[in-house]
């Protein structure tokens, strides 16, 4: 089991998980290698930063930028790369740390 499936049977059994993020698609929210906690939740907003599927792919951190009642969510990067529509979102970040420091809280 990779770490994507793993998180995600993680937020459906018990509502939360840790998993660590790589890259540089987030700077200067997230660092590469922030241990991220996600959270489950009923309802996701924009500019939430979640965990999802895009075209078969998982997604692991990147933020909600436009919503639409028929196609779902729109996912993109910090730089405004998107990655494209999606209805299946697992769960959001409600915190990051980086060197044991909480670098970001979802607010």
């Amino acid at each position: 089991m990779n770490k994507y499936e793993r998180l995600k049977t993680e937020l459906q059994t018990a509502g939360t998980g840790r998993m660590k993020a790589f890259g540089s698609s987030m700077l200067p929210i997230l660092k590469s290698g922030s241990l991220l906690t996600f959270e489950k939740a009923t309802e996701y907003e924009i500019g939430d930063i979640v965990f999802c599927k895009v075209r078969g792919r998982y997604i692991d951190a990147h933020k909600i930028v436009k919503r639409d009642t028929n196609k779902g969510f729109l996912i993109a990067n910090n730089h405004g790369f998107e990655n494209g529509w999606t209805k299946i979102i697992f769960g959001r970040v409600v915190t990051g740390e980086f060197d044991n420091r909480i670098i970001y809280k979802r607010g």
